[in-house]
């Protein structure tokens, strides 16, 4: 062997046969002193170099041997196909759609719709601009994204660039609800969610407004979950018998229902009166925070009252959806 090829395996350059045990087996040099490593398999090849070295360079540290790699135990992750046909390991998809032309047809039917991801270029479509910004108006999410982020939503399916998720029930706008609850209550109450991203909280929430005889519930488009099938499941039939309103924007639809005779009231730890001692007979929202930020702040400035919940243990807060029971409970008893 020649001096430099001793080098390899000596001194500062064993760092470097560290990174690439497998550095011989891409030698396609036709040298007789090099066919010397052209082995039946790898692991000859290794402890073939590892005598060398020791031979030749007495102070030759060992250096730990990897277990040689086999291509028939190595997994490609990265195919589109695979990661399809997996999918439904990682995500339902029951209520999703994709594709130009089944999307299309979903926007131009009755059914309801929780969420819809598009790329750019479906903006430049009049026809999809047009229902998109009709949607969009409704309360209806509509995310733009990029074409590699819709294919790892959709995981490899064939998306054209539209997708959306459906939801288990319509919503109605705030207008709406407003007169529906006034036309069926002389003080009804309306619940907001502020913030709450948990669909299990919001199914639990929707089952207990219902029970509570509330009139509705307002959820923003944002920074919430929607009416998906695990709220719709969590909810137990009561969203088939309550009325939803997804609004673009939660602070200015608290200032349209001041302006209609409600009171915004929020549910805060920080609250200086108590619910129980709360008389207050006039149409109510309530507005129920997340249990780790609670209401936010432009939020609370919108509320008439802060109440809350009276607590004698030593825990410091309540879940979300049970904060909602118990307050209804206060409210609706008087």
């Amino acid at each position: 062997m020649n001096n430099s090829s001793k080098n390899n395996y000596s001194g500062k350059n064993n760092k470097q046969y560290k990174k690439n045990s497998n550095f011989y087996s891409k030698s396609t040099s036709s040298s007789n002193k090099n066919n010397r490593f052209s082995n039946n398999s790898l692991k000859n090849k290794i402890e073939n170099k590892f005598n060398e070295g020791d031979k030749n360079n007495g102070n030759f540290s060992p250096i730990k041997r990897r277990k040689p790699i086999n291509k028939s135990n190595v997994e490609v992750p990265n195919k589109a196909s695979d990661n399809y046909q997996n999918f439904s390991n990682k995500r339902n998809f029951d209520d999703w759609i994709w594709g130009k032309h089944s999307v299309f047809e979903a926007l131009n039917s009755e059914r309801a719709i929780n969420r819809i991801w598009c790329t750019s270029e479906i903006f430049s479509s009049e026809k999809f601009y047009i229902l998109l910004k009709n949607f969009k108006s409704k309360g209806v999410l509509i995310e733009e994204v990029s074409w590699n982020r819709l294919s790892q939503l959709t995981f490899g399916a064939s998306h054209q660039g539209v997708a959306l998720q459906l939801a288990c029930s319509k919503t109605i706008s705030l207008e709406k609800l407003i007169d529906f609850s006034k036309r069926n209550s002389a003080n009804p109450i309306i619940l907001a969610l502020d913030g709450i991203t948990d669909p299990h909280n919001v199914g639990a929430i929707i089952r207990s407004a219902e029970a509570f005889n509330c009139k509705g519930i307002i959820i923003p488009q944002r920074r919430s979950a929607g009416l998906t099938g695990t709220v719709a499941k969590v909810a137990a039939g009561a969203l088939e018998h309550l009325q939803v309103s997804r609004v673009v924007n939660l602070n200015r639809a608290l200032e349209e229902l001041k302006k209609n005779g409600f009171l915004v009231i929020g549910l805060s730890g920080d609250g200086q009166l108590s619910i129980s001692k709360f008389n207050e007979n006039s149409p109510l929202v309530v507005v129920v925070g997340a249990e780790d930020k609670g209401i936010s702040l432009l939020t609370q400035k919108k509320c008439d009252f802060l109440l809350r919940i009276p607590l004698k243990g030593k825990t410091s807060s309540l879940n979300a959806s049970v904060a909602a029971a118990i307050s209804l409970f206060h409210l609706t008893c008087k």
